[in-house]
């Protein structure tokens, strides 16, 4: 069947060019699923409400059973000359059962039908987006905890800073994930209200109950303006909102782990799962999934553009422009997804190869700061120990030696405060391990952190 549903007004076939410049149903028919979900539930309560015989919601309900069994099956045809994903199903449902099928649109609209299906498809999405930002985070929380001994180079500007745990390095994303877990939390409550039964955008004069029908459906309630209900599309720009802050997390610690796998770094290296070669050059093994989803993060950038262009302009309630949502919403879950799971892979397989992060933490001065403490402990002001520890690293530069390597005449020659147990305070480990504060990089910190995580 063929036919268009809505073709009584019309007395011209729509141009093909037209009809297939219209459609949906390229991208849409992955909301099959959704579109019979909501179906049954409403023929259901059409039923139960006396608006139609219980028997003809039983048949329909059968019918779009079948219909699933088909689709699933892969014996479904979809048709681009019947647009979208509602039409598809509503055709087949009629050419199955007959005209009791078209009864299953009594008092709904396809505005509020893709709406409710949008959100249901939506919802099973960050379900499962929620379980892989949960492995993300194990993974960072194991790889920390199986290197709780590593000091590495801490940077600001890419310059060495202080020196760091390894651990404390990681556990900073693990903080911005459970961020990105929150942001998602918030908007599934928000969002998880339900728009069936909103009719075209004024309602509908049949006695439906859009709140038991909420309740079949999984929704906390109902939507409480129709115009609203059908013209919403907050939740995907939200969605996809929390998609580019989470793309630009995972951006961020590809880049590092691209730099550290280099040869100029060498702090990690990435299993051969997640590499390639090159067609030229043997001796390279390239960091392709970090590089890839570094650059996957611009399109999700784009999508959330995207979204926010389509919607600027429009007036109320529901425009064809809407239908324009669909993809950028798909390909940004699809990014997402992909992303998150090959990430926690990748971490969780990544080795750490710590002797060369420890030489790397022990140059540029990275315990200038302790020194420069140490003096204000003894009672000098701090402006006046910065520039002391200064003076002392330009002796260190012109003299080729370390911080840790000058002798007690040396350090006196710059502060006569400067006592034997300065050594006590400039090694790697003492320069670390001092910093014992909730949320600094002391091991005993850190380890307070991962025993307070194992409760979450």
């Amino acid at each position: 069947m063929t036919q268009k549903l809505w073709g009584g007004r019309f007395t011209q076939p729509t141009d093909k060019f037209v009809e297939e410049f219209t459609a949906s149903i390229e991208f849409d028919q992955r909301l099959y699923r959704y579109d019979i979900q909501g179906s049954k539930a409403y023929a259901e309560m059409l039923g139960r409400q006396g608006i139609i015989a219980v028997e003809e919601a039983d048949q329909i309900i059968t019918g779009l059973n079948g219909i699933l069994e088909d689709i699933e099956a892969g014996q479904f045809e979809f048709s681009v000359a019947l647009e979208d994903i509602h039409m598809n199903i509503e055709a087949r449902l009629i050419e199955r059962i007959g005209t009791v099928g078209g009864k299953l649109h009594t008092g709904r609209s396809r505005n509020d039908q893709v709406a409710v299906d949008i959100r249901l498809y939506l919802r099973d999405e960050i379900d499962m987006i929620l379980d892989y930002l949960k492995k993300l985070e194990g993974s960072l929380i194991q790889q920390a905890e199986e290197n709780l001994d590593v000091i590495m180079p801490g940077f600001t500007h890419l310059q060495t800073a202080q020196p760091l745990l390894y651990s404390h390095h990681l556990l900073s994303y693990r903080e911005m994930i459970a961020r990105d877990s929150s942001r998602l939390r918030d908007l599934r409550v928000r969002f998880n209200v339900m728009p069936l039964g909103a009719g075209a955008l004024a309602g509908t004069t049949f006695p439906i109950d859009r709140e038991w029908l909420a309740e079949q459906l999984g929704f906390d309630g109902v939507t409480r303006n129709s115009i609203d209900s059908v013209s919403d599309r907050d939740f995907a720009i939200e969605f996809c909102s929390f998609a580019g802050i989470l793309m630009m997390h995972l951006s961020r610690l590809s880049e590092e782990l691209i730099l550290w796998s280099s040869a100029d770094f060498d702090f990690i290296e990435l299993s051969d799962s997640f590499c390639t070669g090159s067609s030229i050059m043997p001796q390279k093994k390239n960091p392709d999934v970090p590089e890839l989803v570094r650059g996957k993060t611009g399109r999700v950038y784009g999508n959330l553009i995207s979204l926010l262009t389509l919607m600027k302009s429009l007036p109320l309630a529901y425009n064809k422009d809407m239908q324009e949502d669909k993809e950028p919403l798909f390909d940004t879950i699809d990014t997402v997804k992909g992303s998150l799971k090959i990430f926690a892979d990748m971490i969780m397989e990544m080795k750490v190869k710590s002797d060369n992060m420890r030489i790397a933490a022990a140059r540029g001065f990275s315990t200038a700061t302790d020194v420069a403490d140490y003096c204000v402990r003894k009672g000098l002001p701090f402006r006046q120990a910065h520039e002391v520890v200064g003076k002392t690293v330009r002796y260190c530069v012109e003299t080729g030696k370390d911080i840790p390597e000058l002798s007690l005449a040396e350090f006196q020659e710059f502060s006569p405060l400067i006592e034997a147990d300065i050594y006590d305070f400039v090694t790697l480990e003492a320069s670390v391990n001092a910093r014992k504060a909730t949320g600094g990089t002391a091991r005993e910190a850190v380890e307070r952190e991962l025993a307070r995580l194992k409760l979450t």
